[in-house]
């Protein structure tokens, strides 16, 4: 009977032991309060399910898969199409405080003129589309790390306890492949450029000791030109246009965000 009772009040003690292992294990995955940032590549744009119809923000967007995956305690989505460093500073920061644990952002692109680059190359010769490419680097190189760095060091005063985790930008062609549309020169050119702003804005991440989520290898062979359906091209609503799509957004971005959340 001793035994018995002995047995019986060991096994208590081990579910005792393993409630508590469940229950803690749950209380820090609720307890995550997460404040999504950044322009129209973390909105969603282009990935439809859109939630409003100003800044684009999609259900299908990586910090909503994120959000729904996680069920953090908190979330607020503030990332918008269009926004540039100064729009993140002024319009984006108001959730954030010392409670929030993770913020996610994807910002620059706009900064360094993503939209007209890319206008000029799709519409323009070969040399208009490397020179609109050389300034865009040039001012990437030269004025876009201080702007990243305002930006950084306000989302840091905003949230001091915070895991920032600073998404990039993928190439926008699979390169070497039989590709309809722009010349091999642009496809060649626009890619330089998307390795330029990423090493800009990973340099200021490491700087500010936040997480760089480089979505360049997720993204590899799956660019435009390669069929699997990553990236818009020049499509309807034209706003949509070279953004990542939902699959984009679910097999490119949000693994990223995962890995380093």
């Amino acid at each position: 009977m001793r035994q018995r009772r002995s047995l019986s009040a060991l096994a208590a003690v081990v579910f005792a032991a393993v409630l508590g292992l469940v229950f803690a294990g749950t209380a820090t995955a609720s307890g995550t309060a997460y404040v999504a940032l950044g322009d129209s590549y973390a909105s969603g744009n282009g990935a439809d399910g859109y939630i409003d119809s100003t800044c684009h923000r999609s259900t299908n967007a990586y910090p909503y898969l994120w959000k729904q995956n996680h069920a953090p305690s908190s979330f607020s989505f503030q990332a918008c199409s269009g926004a540039v460093t100064s729009d993140v500073i002024n319009n984006q920061l108001g959730p954030l405080n010392s409670g929030t644990t993770l913020v996610s952002i994807s910002i620059g692109g706009n900064d360094a003129g993503f939209s007209d680059v890319m206008t000029t190359c799709v519409f323009g010769s070969d040399s208009d589309c490397v020179n609109r490419v050389n300034q865009a680097e040039d001012y990437a190189r030269n004025q876009l790390p201080s702007r990243l760095d305002a930006t950084y060091d306000a989302i840091r005063s905003h949230a001091p306890n915070a895991r920032v985790v600073v998404l990039g930008y993928p190439r926008m062609y699979t390169l070497n492949v039989p590709c309809i549309g722009l010349s091999d020169t642009k496809h060649r050119k626009i890619d330089e450029a998307a390795d330029v702003i990423d090493g800009v804005i990973s340099g200021r991440v490491s700087a500010h000791g936040f997480v760089w989520g480089d979505v360049r290898g997720t993204f590899s062979g799956r660019e435009l030109c390669s069929g699997d359906g990553y990236l818009h091209s020049t499509t309807y609503p034209v706003w949509e246009s070279y953004h990542p799509t939902a699959t984009g957004h679910s097999a490119g971005y949000y693994p990223v965000l995962n890995a380093n959340a």
